[in-house]
């Protein structure tokens, strides 16, 4: 396992309004995060929040090219983006522990925070396909390509953690300086990722590594 600590290249916010960051994704254009009663869509070019649905919004976050996936307590609420309308609503597989959120394969992949686990579901039913183990808390997941991120934040540290689907083991770390929380992750789907930063209300740009000094894909 190859272990580093991260490079921040941009922090945004805090944000008026916003007393938290939890769940986080990209819809190719904004970064929308969670911050318990609404979704935000921030600009990321001027740092600005361009917009706000006024929907349930306490954990993860995730978007599959048409709808966002919003975590609200122990359920999982699909919503129109245009609309801010929940057109579908399926259960959280760890209840109100369930944390991060991402989408990928065509299914959703949800965090259980306690519970140190990754689980991938389907989005229509709601049913496990598969659970991952972690070692510790997950505050939040994401697929970078075909690499498996999840952030986790336990005893005021916290890390950016590249899993083997397979087995959950752990290939790379990416170390916050201490103090610094990840409530919510994200990839660009490039040399990014967006990270939650819990109660100090900020967001923050981290560069991913290159696949080469990764260590390998899985």
């Amino acid at each position: 396992m190859t272990r580093a600590p991260v490079d921040i290249l941009q922090e945004y916010g805090p944000f008026a309004g916003v007393d938290a960051v939890h769940g986080v994704t990209f819809d190719g254009r904004h970064v929308w995060f969670a911050s318990g009663d609404r979704l935000n869509a921030l600009d990321p070019l001027s740092g600005r929040i361009v917009r706000s649905l006024e929907v349930p919004a306490n954990a993860g976050t995730a978007f599959d090219g048409r709808h966002l996936f919003q975590l609200a307590q122990d359920r999982i609420h699909r919503i129109d983006p245009t609309t801010g309308q929940i057109v579908a609503t399926i259960p959280a597989p760890d209840g109100d522990d369930s944390s991060g959120l991402a989408w990928a394969e065509g299914t959703l992949w949800v965090g259980g925070y306690r519970g140190r686990k990754i689980h991938q579901l389907d989005p229509k039913t709601g049913a496990i396909l598969r659970t991952i183990e972690s070692s510790r808390f997950v505050t939040g997941v994401t697929w970078a390509g075909d690499e498996l991120w999840h952030g986790t934040w336990e005893d005021d540290e916290s890390e950016l953690r590249r899993v083997d689907p397979r087995t959950g083991g752990v290939l790379e770390s990416l170390v916050l300086p201490r103090g610094l929380g990840v409530s919510g992750l994200e990839s660009d789907g490039g040399e990014r990722f967006f990270c939650g930063g819990g109660l100090s209300g900020r967001l923050r740009a981290i560069r991913r590594p290159r696949k080469a000094q990764a260590g390998g894909s899985t």
